[in-house]
Formats: structure tokens, C-alpha cells, sequence
């Protein structure tokens, strides 16, 4: 399986986690932010992550991907889902937007690894929310509205180990979001929420990505 992708991005993270919890082999692949050419001659439009499978044939759908992955051997995301869970994630990923986004391109990562593809991703995050800079000056603001959402899911998580107790697709909701999250430079976990997220963390081997 090969894994078309972005380092920054919490989709693609979401099949990263799987296939290390897995303990499965799966080679990735970062694409430049703009090379749509690698895309389109993939699937056929601009979209990431794209996973090849084994037998040559192209997903798009992020959780197909983690179903896909668990698929192979004894499935290990079994436990319970929560309606909340997924709405929570809905409304985070919202929110974290303007304090994640802005931040990505001053870590250095690979899919900007030519100043033509930074700046690629400057201009199309600009039509999207705004002007980067002007957005990482309002930190503070951004910062307030995410804090309830962190402390509302502290209440949600029922072990370091597993948000509902048992691993299941609620944690390949919940962690990639954090991952993208902690870039935030004083953004601070409530204490379950950092738990959670130094334990899963660890358990994948994966370590958090720079905080700025």
C-alpha cells in the first residue's frame, strides 16, 4: 500500500495512525503542495490523501482507507462509536482552522519543500480564510474559541489509551486533530485531553509536530 499525502495533514494522519497501530508496512509518499500534476494523474483532480492498494487501485475516502487498513488481519478498531465524538471532531476541526492553518508553512515540512510550493499554499489558504499573518496575530482570539471545545472533549475521553475504553474509529477521529493542534504555541491540553494524546502518540511512535 502506498500512501499519496501531506505531513500536515490530519486525513492523512488518520491512516498513518491505523497502519501503526497495525503494526502494517506502508510506504509514503509526500506530494509538493503544488503538484497537482501527481494528483490529477492519480484520481483525476486535486485531492490528498490518495491510498494505492495492493492490487493497484486507488481510495479517496479517508475512513475507507482506515477500514481498508484494519481490514488486513484481526480488525482492531472494534470498539464503540459515539454520535458526540463525531460532532465534536466536526465542530474542532472548524475551529482549529485559523490557528493550524496559518502555521504549517513556518515548520519547515516537506510538502514545502520548494519556495514555489509554499507559496502555492499561501495564495490558496488566503481565498480560503484570510490573510496568514494577519490570522496568526489574532492567536489569542482563536486560542479562546478553541478552549471549551478541549474542555468539553476532556470530559469525553474514558482512557489515555482509547477515547470510548476500546480503540475504535472515534480515536482516528480524535487524534489527528490533536496532532494538528499541538502546533500551537500556548495552547495548552486540560489534563485527560493531554494524556490522551502524549499516550497515543507514543503508542504509534510518531512524535508531535514543531510548536509555533
Amino acid at each position: 500500500m502506498r500512501l499519496y499525502m501531506f505531513e500536515r495533514c490530519s486525513l492523512c494522519f488518520r491512516v498513518r495512525m491505523t497502519a501503526a497501530l497495525k503494526c502494517l508496512h506502508l510506504q509514503e509518499t509526500i506530494v509538493l503542495d503544488d503538484d497537482s500534476e501527481t494528483m490529477l494523474g492519480l484520481v483525476g483532480k486535486r485531492q490528498i490523501p490518495i491510498l494505492i492498494k495492493d492490487d493497484g487501485r486507488p481510495m479517496l475516502e479517508s475512513m475507507d482507507m482506515v477500514r481498508y487498513v484494519d481490514s488486513h488481519g484481526e480488525p482492531i478498531l472494534t470498539g464503540p462509536e459515539r454520535s458526540d465524538v463525531a460532532q465534536w471532531s466536526a465542530r474542532f476541526a472548524e475551529k482549529a482552522a485559523p490557528l493550524t492553518w496559518p502555521r504549517y508553512p513556518l515548520l519547515g515540512l516537506p510538502e514545502f519543500g520548494t519556495i514555489a510550493a509554499r507559496d502555492h499554499y499561501v495564495v490558496r489558504k488566503r481565498k480560503a480564510i484570510g490573510d496568514l499573518v494577519e490570522l496568526r496575530a489574532a492567536t489569542r482570539r482563536y486560542i479562546g474559541e478553541l478552549v471549551p471545545e478541549l474542555d468539553q472533549l476532556n470530559g469525553l475521553i474514558e482512557r489515555p489509551d482509547a477515547m470510548n475504553g476500546a480503540l475504535s474509529l472515534d480515536d482516528v477521529r480524535v487524534l489527528p486533530l490533536l496532532r494538528s493542534a499541538a502546533v500551537v504555541k500556548g495552547l495548552r491540553f486540560p489534563q485527560h485531553v493531554r494524556d490522551y494524546f502524549e499516550v497515543m502518540m507514543g503508542r504509534i511512535g510518531y512524535q508531535p509536530l514543531l510548536a509555533v
